[in-house]
């Protein structure tokens, strides 16, 4: 089959902006099989495959993109599931332009090809068609324990699934997903999607134990020690967030972005059935640049507020949120008021908020992020007409973890030290993901999942050879 040599993507259809933003149902709607052939033959199958050289978890990209042009979907999509256990995920939320489709070779004139829609693609052709779910596989009669149901933890028990270990998840909240479900709105990953990946990993044998906060109903020890796990893997996250430290921050209506999105996530405030407590906003102000903020933002349009502003200290050159992301909430008429930097948020006399006193900014020298430093304009000061303020700026592990498991070790962050391979500073204990580097991506969240899983699989396997040995 020839190669399409168009410079452009095939464009990816969406929903309208000016309707999407009153609904939650998923901005973009996919690919047909005709787009997604089309955009397939745009690949070169390059030789020496720099595409995969930038994925986290190695997806053989050339090889499922050249089963899309011959239209064999199904083994596409198992192609790609060889390294990577949720596609349709990945599909959606990774930041493939800095990381594969940033290696692509027919990025270097025109647009490179478009590794994450065909992506997602496979995985939702593989959801509406596929007549069987994975296979358990045999038990080697092992034990993992793993602490956190996100995309580091979901990632680490596939592989140990496949490998023939007996997995037990243990899940802080009532359902699985960790942040693929309290973190991201509807409109960027459906639910039913996170859902249907969960119940493949059941399908394969692990067990999900959901209101199991570990560090209270059970401790890492007792893991080990009473209940005869052969490891555990840490991929807890990094659910507390950061504050600005201003005046005004412990009125009524200020949020973290991260209980304002639990709300409409988890909780379900999106829907009407649903009398989940969230406040009803005129105005919101969302402090922050990051694809959070923009979540929350768009999330607030969505639940009827008239006026959402994102503030951001620095310009839209530094602003940490991916293009895609920062388009559409343009697009979907969040105002963007950059180069300004909260001073005070404002209460009336029922302590709820009223207004956010903002400086005006300009950059300066880069910093230590390489990024220009923002310096405050002195005199600039005035008064944004809000009544609700979300906190985007940040999140840093739970320090439970670290307080009940003696022998671990944390950065002055709280972030668990480990080895290149997972491994802790406690024998048996491995971790991963947010946990680990502080808030970063879902794919690469599951890189690190996927190198403990061997590095747990190499441990047990050397445990269990010295112990024959001594036997001997």
């Amino acid at each position: 089959m020839a190669i399409n040599t168009s410079l452009k993507k095939v464009p990816m259809p969406a929903q309208d902006p000016l309707v999407r933003n009153h609904n939650f149902k998923e901005v973009t709607t996919g690919y047909t099989p005709e787009m997604a052939v089309e955009e397939a033959r745009r690949c070169l199958n390059c030789k020496t495959k720099p595409c995969v050289e930038g994925c986290p978890v190695n997806v053989h990209i050339p090889e499922f993109i050249h089963l899309i042009t011959e239209e064999k979907f199904e083994e596409a999509f198992q192609k790609i599931t060889e390294t990577n256990s949720l596609p349709a995920v990945c599909g959606r939320v990774c930041p493939q332009e800095s990381q594969c489709e940033a290696r692509c070779v027919r990025g270097k004139k025109g647009e490179a090809v478009a590794i994450g829609r065909l992506e997602r693609f496979v995985a939702d052709w593989h959801r509406e068609h596929a007549s069987r779910p994975p296979e358990k596989a045999v038990t080697n009669g092992h034990k993992v324990a793993i602490i956190g149901s996100g995309p580091s933890g979901l990632s680490c028990a596939a592989d140990l699934a496949k490998a023939g270990y007996d997995v037990t998840i243990f899940e802080a909240f009532h359902t699985g997903g960790g942040v693929l479900v309290y973190g991201i709105p509807e409109f960027r990953l459906p639910k039913a999607i996170v859902s249907d990946e969960i119940n493949n990993l059941r399908a394969m044998g692990v067990n999900l134990q959901t209101d199991m906060v570990i560090g209270r109903i059970l401790s890492v020890d007792e893991l080990l020690e009473d209940l005869n796990f052969d490891a555990v893997y840490i991929g807890s996250g990094a659910g507390l967030p950061s504050f600005m430290g201003i005046e005004g921050e412990d009125l009524i209506g200020v949020y973290s972005a991260n209980e304002y999105l639990t709300r409409s996530n988890l909780m379900k405030a999106y829907n009407m059935e649903y009398a989940t407590p969230i406040r009803k906003s005129r105005a919101v102000a969302v402090v922050g640049g990051g694809n959070v903020a923009m979540d929350a933002a768009r999330t607030a349009k969505r639940l009827g507020a008239e006026k959402v502003y994102i503030v951001y200290r620095r310009s839209f050159a530094e602003m940490p949120a991916r293009k895609e992301e920062v388009e559409h909430a343009q697009e979907e008429q969040i105002e963007f008021l950059n180069l300004e930097n909260p001073v005070r948020i404002i209460g009336d006399e029922r302590g709820q908020v009223k207004g956010m006193e903002v400086i005006k900014m300009k950059l300066g020298e880069p910093d230590s992020s390489g990024r220009r430093r923002p310096v405050a304009i002195p005199g600039s000061n005035y008064e944004l007409d809000v009544d609700t303020v979300i906190v985007a700026i940040g999140t840093t592990p739970n320090p439970l973890l670290k307080k009940t498991t003696e022998g671990l070790e944390t950065d002055r962050w709280g972030c668990i030290y480990t080895k290149d391979n997972g491994a802790t500073s406690r024998e048996g204990v491995f971790a991963g993901g947010d946990a680990v580097t502080g808030a970063a991506t879902v794919i690469l969240a599951m890189g690190a999942g996927k190198t403990a899983a061997a590095s747990i699989d190499a441990y047990i396997r050397h445990k269990k050879a010295a112990l024959s040995r001594t036997e001997i």
